[in-house]
C-alpha cells in the first residue's frame, strides 16, 4: 500500500482552499490536503515536521499575493531555512497573475517546478501528478 498524496495549499482566500480541497480530492482520491492561509503559517507547519521528510508534502501550492507573508517571502525563507534540502516538494505556484514577471520570477526559484494559473480544476490538479510520477 503507498501512502496518500500530502499536498500544502497556500492561500489567503478561505473559500479557494475549500474549493481547490475538493478538486484535489476529486482528482486524486485518498489525497490528504492541508491548508495555510498565509505563507508564515506554511513556513511554521514546515519547520516544525521538516526533520522528517517523509511527512513534507508531495506537493505546495503556492499563491503569490497573501497577507502576512507572501509567496516570494515564503519562497525565500523557504531556501534560508533549508526546509527541504533533498527536493521532496515540488512548488508550484498557484495565482491569478498573468504578468510575465511573476511568471519569470517563479522560474528563478529553484524550488518551483510550475506556474499555474487560476482557476485551480481537475485537469490541471491531475496533470500535476503525471508530472511528478514521471520523474
Amino acid at each position: 500500500m503507498t501512502d496518500p498524496i500530502r499536498i500544502l495549499l497556500v492561500e489567503d482566500e478561505e473559500i479557494n482552499n475549500y474549493i481547490a480541497t475538493r478538486l484535489i480530492q476529486k482528482a486524486l482520491p485518498g489525497a490528504v490536503v492541508t491548508s495555510c492561509l498565509h505563507g508564515k503559517q506554511a513556513i511554521s507547519l514546515l519547520t516544525k515536521i521538516k526533520q522528517d521528510a517523509s511527512k513534507l508534502p508531495d506537493f505546495i501550492l503556492l499563491d503569490i499575493n497573501m497577507p502576512v507573508m507572501n509567496g516570494w517571502e515564503f519562497l525565500d525563507d523557504y531556501s534560508r531555512l533549508k526546509i527541504d534540502p533533498e527536493g521532496a516538494s515540488a512548488i508550484f505556484i498557484l495565482s491569478s497573475s498573468v504578468f510575465s514577471e511573476d511568471i519569470s520570477r517563479a522560474k528563478s526559484y529553484s524550488e518551483v517546478k510550475g506556474f499555474i494559473c487560476k482557476p485551480l480544476n481537475v485537469t490541471k490538479i491531475r496533470e500535476l501528478f503525471d508530472a511528478k510520477e514521471a520523474v
